[in-house]
């Protein structure tokens, strides 16, 4: 018999506001892959007001707390290391104003 799969799917993503921009990765909820990265992006928002944390986007979410956010799914990667290792990729590629700790 077959071994069952253990690797997800992964969703990296970009949210947008203003002139801002955020790669982010989140693990695939099946096949609903936007849905997934809105769960996560919602989940951004709440921690921002919740925690204390210094990062440049939950900075920014406490900043503007009014601002529409838009994000859209880049591409869907299967497997963790592949996923990570891609957002490393385009965060280098694409040089988002977000991404700092």
């Amino acid at each position: 018999m077959r071994k069952k799969r253990s690797d997800r799917n992964y969703v990296l993503y970009q949210l947008t506001a203003d002139d801002e921009t955020y790669i982010g990765l989140t693990v695939a909820q099946g096949q609903a892959f936007l849905r997934s990265v809105k769960v996560r992006v919602q989940k951004h928002i709440s921690r921002a007001k919740r925690e204390n944390k210094d990062w440049s986007l939950y900075a920014f979410l406490r900043d503007n707390p009014e601002v529409q956010l838009q994000y859209e799914v880049i591409e869907v990667v299967r497997g963790r290391k592949n996923a990570y290792q891609r957002e490393r990729e385009i965060i280098a590629e694409t040089n988002p104003s977000l991404n700092t700790f």
